[in-house]
């Protein structure tokens, strides 16, 4: 019976944490809905299951809080988005330990220290490793577009800091502007300034936001327009960082802890 009730919470997890990564993936945006629904039943079946069969709730209520501390915190410094930070507070309230009955192919940790471990912090490293493997993409597309088009890439921004050019060519790539006003979830990695005549100040942007992208994507459009600039600028897309949460959910479960096998490849 414990290892059906593990089951059903992996599966609840799964779901629901599939179809929240497709939300994401296709309008960058998750119904409430989703977590109104997972929360409650995730915290029915893990507190019965608990109760029953002894486990260790202050262990529980420990993965509760510190992920739900890491997640607000991560919410309001901008690096997550509400419905990442909603995912991991229901993932501790469905999986706060990893699930006894099963058996990660590979880790470097034993199965006590894994049981006995905040489940729900390995999952957000795992994510977070995998959503950093986006600068390679990031990288090679602006390789790509630099040799395709022949042009500089920090053209017109000769006066920013090498810092905040690393900074772009890791994070963002050079789009047609166009498909700034198409496409909502790419945020302007610059920004229009003060302009005289035929010529624009622009500058690198080193956090977007999304209570700026309008009236930045505004004046980007107007000076492209108006021949002030080409029409090719910096951009980020939004990342759809519950498809990362989830896929880091899967390998966790598989696999275990990515970093700590990372690290035990390197300095064993």
């Amino acid at each position: 019976m414990n290892g059906i009730l593990d089951s059903v919470r992996v599966l609840l997890c799964l779901f629901f944490m599939v179809y929240a990564s497709w939300s994401d993936w296709k309008k960058r945006e998750v119904s409430n809905k989703v977590w109104a629904v997972l929360a409650p039943l995730a915290f029915f079946l893990t507190s019965i299951q608990y109760v029953l069969f002894n486990g260790d709730l202050l262990l529980y209520l420990l993965s509760f809080a510190v992920t739900s501390g890491l997640a607000i915190v991560l919410f309001y410094a901008g690096a997550f988005g509400g419905a990442d930070a909603k995912a991991l507070i229901c993932l501790s309230l469905a999986l706060p330990q990893y699930p006894a009955s099963l058996s990660p192919v590979f880790t470097t940790l034993t199965p006590e220290v894994l049981v006995s471990s905040l489940f729900p912090i390995i999952v957000f490293s795992n994510s977070v490793l995998l959503a950093a493997l986006t600068v390679v993409y990031a990288l090679l597309r602006n390789l790509s577009w630099k040799l395709k088009t022949g042009s500089k890439l920090f053209e017109g921004f000769e006066e920013e800091s090498f810092g905040r050019k690393m900074l772009a060519l890791l994070t963002g790539y050079k789009i047609n502007t166009a498909k700034l006003e198409r496409y909502e979830y790419l945020y302007p990695l610059e920004d229009i300034g003060v302009t005289e005549g035929s010529k624009a100040e622009r500058r690198l942007l080193v956090m977007p936001k999304d209570e700026n992208r309008e009236q930045i994507v505004r004046r980007i459009l107007d000076a492209a327009r108006t021949g002030k600039i080409q029409n090719s600028v910096w951009a980020t897309p939004g990342l759809p960082m519950l498809v990362f949460i989830t896929v880091g959910l899967l390998i966790a479960l598989v696999f275990g802890d990515i970093v700590g096998i990372l690290l035990f490849l390197v300095f064993k």
